[in-house]
């Protein structure tokens, strides 16, 4: 197979869903969450849900499952990927993977590690897919949402959800 064979499926455009957990943050101050939406819509992709929801495991859980069920083809959260108590995205989430992507943690922990040091290690940020949508946890710190969309997310999008709707 050809590489033009391998990309002929990538999708163009993609509709996205991008969820912020936290208990303090509001639309004014979440600039996570207004990042993701900005980087995907400046790429050409369709965001069509924005929603900040609290720390809670069983709100994060139910509303995951609704935007899989509405069909969207990629999550994207940001926020509770750390180890503090009310973290607890990982933990909401890891249950619904059904495909999980584990280079894509080991990439981003390795790029993170080349701005932060060994504070890398304690994100849990993780991806995978439930069903035919993409799921992609990030930390809450703007920056780490940067590095993860410029330099991970966006390139393999459109790849990944073409396979995906295969």
């Amino acid at each position: 197979m050809s590489a033009a064979d391998h990309h002929a499926n990538q999708a163009c455009s993609v509709t996205c869903a991008v969820v912020t957990v936290s208990d303090t943050r509001t639309r004014e101050t979440d600039k996570g969450g207004s990042l993701i939406v900005d980087r995907l819509t400046t790429s050409g992709h369709q965001v069509v849900g924005y929603e900040i929801v609290p720390d809670d495991p069983v709100i994060i859980r139910q509303h995951i499952e609704n935007l899989c069920a509405k069909g969207c083809d990629a999550i994207i959260l940001t926020g509770g990927t750390g180890i503090a108590q009310r973290d607890t995205t990982y933990e909401a989430i890891l249950p619904l993977i059904e495909k999980k992507l584990d280079g894509f943690a080991e990439l981003f922990r390795m790029l993170s590690f080349e701005e932060i040091g060994p504070l890398a290690m304690l994100s849990r940020a993780v991806a995978g897919t439930r069903g035919k949508t993409l799921i992609f946890s990030l930390p809450g710190s703007p920056n780490a949402v940067q590095l993860a969309m410029d330099r991970l997310i966006l390139p393999v999008l459109p790849h990944a959800v073409g396979l995906l709707r295969t």
